[in-house]
């Protein structure tokens, strides 16, 4: 075998021709079913006829030797492997040009792993497609794939003129804002920034929760489109949730944010400003259609968690207002005061995560609430019989039955006095899924139901009963299917509506005032009277200083010396102060219970609280289902990530948080926007963040408004970081 040669000096005299594949910088190959020609620095190196194996590896080698291109380069560039390479060398070494004519052992058909398939794999898995995806599309297997891609040499660098530069800024659009000012712009489509450490880019990981949670889907068919100028609905909602997953939930956050780079991430020129946003959602507001658009997520979100569907969660939330307006006072119970504020009435599912959301009528009792949305829940469940869950503010027999009777399953706790089962009774029962243990017992009663016609006297129910040191916690359900430790761990699984209220109020702005708009309430509507409830104190206080004077008065006779007061007449003479305080305390008591009868329990709201006012719902509405949408994608993407990181119960949404905030690389390839997102700041997170990229990218989720499929992938850190 001839001595290695240095690598030749003399330059490039004529480029590779167009059907010609590269497979260094100075070689190249062209194969069709009638040969194959070899090339070096443009020139033809070697050629041979189909099937003439040895001058096609005599060209290979050739290559090598010539040091034209390295042996990982040659085995990609000729469709077979980096061994097969060297034992070709070997063979060539020992026996020469008949070493080459050894007949290969194994199957002896065509392979199906020819030298463009492994092209094919290398570009597949460079736009960020799993390793599982590119099987499936080249139609290899994943033991193959993950060989070829084992042995492939990196893509090739693109040259300086064609690299994407460094956080450019997005190119002006002036000429689509005059037509959006004129009218004429129904909305600006997306045009993308390629660049790379572009800000934000980890926003775009959401956008296939996204479109499972049917946001922009719901909300193009609730409300069609806005009217005609730049910002768009897609835009808009858009950079709502982006603020929301920004934990910037309010309009006012896009002041915290650069413009462009938001605008990068909506594919636009700049990201819409607080005057916009607040505009466009007004246009919404005014519309009147914010409880059909949280209808439409709400049935979106029936679809994709039909199994948590099986238990809805319904509790009524109180959003404090700290404004000037005056609002109706109501009792807040985080704060145990009653204050300004408007209730609402949330539907979650069993794992808490929000589904629907009604503004509640000022003095109207959940009990009442719950009647008004089964109508609804029976729309997003069809006909499943599923358990509604709620505390004992939702106490009421008749309600049971009602939902009894509308085929729905109740659980909640018993309110009021009852008898403390024994101590022999319970036992103590663990549950497998929490963990936990509960000491309970179980046994049915019977609630008395008032009288209706066509209504029985009696209800029979379930009672589990928990107890937990002295105290005894009673839980009523119609489910007699279910085990008592499963009865006792969903009623006490109610906190996870809390939960969310708390997560919520934090990082989603769900207390947050989004609109200063108010109308005035009702005036006729019948509200307490408030004096009513001051004579009640009054008339306590007046009963307290009676049995005190009664008492004053009994002592004293009880001390009376007979032997110098021995007539009634005369101790009533000694005692006269006591008499007289007597008398004042009872004509008090009574002018008080006359005053109290004559009262009027409840008045019209002009009477009491003239020029009451009532928030802005609809504005609340729009930014609570964007906000319903921003929390169960980002649940959903907690879950995608569970089984990749360990601590991802205590860590999983922090490291969301983290990757939203991550730059990275953005580049249209083909028919794909490929993301490419910089590490994380530890390289377990790094790791799972990969991790997380191959579900997402089996979505195929398309960038709302364009064609392009999402691809997602992430940059490793440097070694020793």
């Amino acid at each position: 075998m001839p001595t290695r040669l240095r690598r030749p000096t003399f330059p490039q005299t004529a480029l590779l021709p167009a059907e010609a594949r590269p497979i260094s910088a100075a070689a190249g190959i062209q194969e069709d079913e009638q040969g194959g020609v070899c090339y070096l620095y443009g020139w033809a190196n070697g050629c041979w006829t189909a099937g003439e194996d040895p001058a096609r590896r005599l060209a290979a080698l050739q290559l090598i030797e010539l040091k034209a291109a390295t042996q990982r380069e040659v085995a990609a560039g000729f469709g077979t492997t980096p061994a097969t390479v060297r034992r070709w060398g070997k063979d060539y070494r020992e026996e020469g040009l008949a070493g080459l004519l050894r007949e290969r052992t194994g199957p002896k058909g065509p392979s199906k792993l020819t030298s463009e398939r492994a092209l094919e794999i290398r570009d597949l898995r460079a736009q960020g497609l799993s390793e599982r995806q590119v099987a499936e599309r080249s139609g290899l297997s994943r033991a193959t794939v993950r060989r070829v891609l084992s042995q492939l040499p990196a893509a090739p660098a693109p040259s300086p003129a064609a690299k994407l530069p460094t956080l450019p800024q997005p190119e002006p659009r002036g000429e689509e804002r005059a037509a959006a000012r004129a009218g004429m712009l129904e909305e600006a489509p997306p045009v993308f920034t390629q660049g790379r450490e572009l800000p934000l880019l980890g926003l775009l990981l959401t956008l296939p929760a996204l479109a499972e949670a049917g946001l922009l889907e719901a909300a193009q068919t609730v409300y069609g489109k806005l009217n005609n100028g730049f910002y768009g609905l897609r835009s808009v909602l858009l950079m709502l949730v982006f603020l929301a997953f920004l934990r910037e939930p309010r309009a006012e956050g896009a002041t915290r944010i650069v413009p462009q780079d938001l605008g990068r991430v909506l594919a636009l020129d700049r990201a819409p400003e607080v005057k916009t946003i607040r505009r466009r959602l007004r246009e919404l507001a005014d519309r009147g259609l914010g409880s059909e658009f949280v209808k439409a997520l709400a049935q979106y979100h029936a679809k994709a968690r039909s199994v948590a569907m099986g238990i809805l969660y319904v509790d009524g939330h109180t959003r404090v207002y700290s404004g000037k307006r005056r609002v109706s006072k109501t009792h807040i119970t985080r704060l145990r005061t009653a204050g300004p504020a408007t209730e609402e009435n949330w539907v979650c599912d069993g794992d808490g995560e929000p589904v629907l959301v009604v503004m509640q009528e000022p003095g109207r009792s959940l009990v009442k609430e719950l009647k008004a949305l089964l109508p609804d829940m029976r729309e997003l469940v069809g006909d499943r019989r599923v358990t509604i869950c709620f505390d004992r503010g939702g106490w009421s027999p008749e309600l049971f039955w009602d939902l009894e009777q509308a085929n729905f399953h109740f659980l909640t706790y018993r309110k009021g006095r009852t008898r403390k089962e024994p101590a022999s009774a319970f036992v103590m029962v663990g549950h497998r899924e929490a963990r936990k243990e509960y000491e309970l017992t179980d046994r049915k009663v019977r609630l008395k139901l008032p009288k209706a016609k066509g209504r029985p006297k009696t209800f029979l129910v379930r009672q589990v009963t928990v107890r937990k040191d002295d105290h005894q916690i009673q839980i009523l359900t119609s489910r007699f299917d279910l085990e008592a430790v499963e009865v006792a761990y969903r009623m006490f699984s109610r906190w996870r509506e809390e939960n969310y209220f708390r997560y919520g109020r934090r990082h989603f702005g769900l207390d947050a005032l989004d609109s200063y708009r108010a109308h005035d309430d009702d005036p006729e509507r019948s509200v307490p009277n408030p004096a009513k409830a001051q004579l009640r104190r009054k008339l306590r206080r007046a009963r307290l200083r009676l049995t005190e004077a009664e008492a004053a008065y009994g002592q004293a006779a009880q001390g009376n010396p007979e032997a110098r007061r021995p007539t009634m007449r005369g101790f009533k003479i000694a005692n006269a102060d006591l008499g007289q305080q007597l008398l004042a305390a009872r004509e008090a008591v009574q002018g008080l219970e006359v005053e109290l009868a004559a009262t009027p329990s409840r008045l019209p709201l002009k009477e009491v609280a003239p020029g009451t006012q009532l928030l802005d719902a609809e504005s609340k509405l729009v930014t609570h289902g964007v906000h319903m949408s921003a929390y169960n994608a980002e649940s959903a993407l907690a879950r995608l990530l569970a089984p990749h990181y360990s601590r991802a119960a205590d860590e999983g949404r922090a490291l969301l948080r983290e990757a939203f905030k991550t730059s990275g690389t953005l580049e249209v390839i083909g028919d794909c926007l490929g993301i490419r997102l910089n590490h994380l700041s530890a390289p377990r997170r790094t790791r799972a963040l990969s991790a997380l990229c191959d579900p997402l990218n089996l979505t195929e989720t398309r960038y709302p408004g364009t064609d392009l499929v999402l691809r997602y992938s992430v940059n490793q850190p440097p070694e020793g970081l």
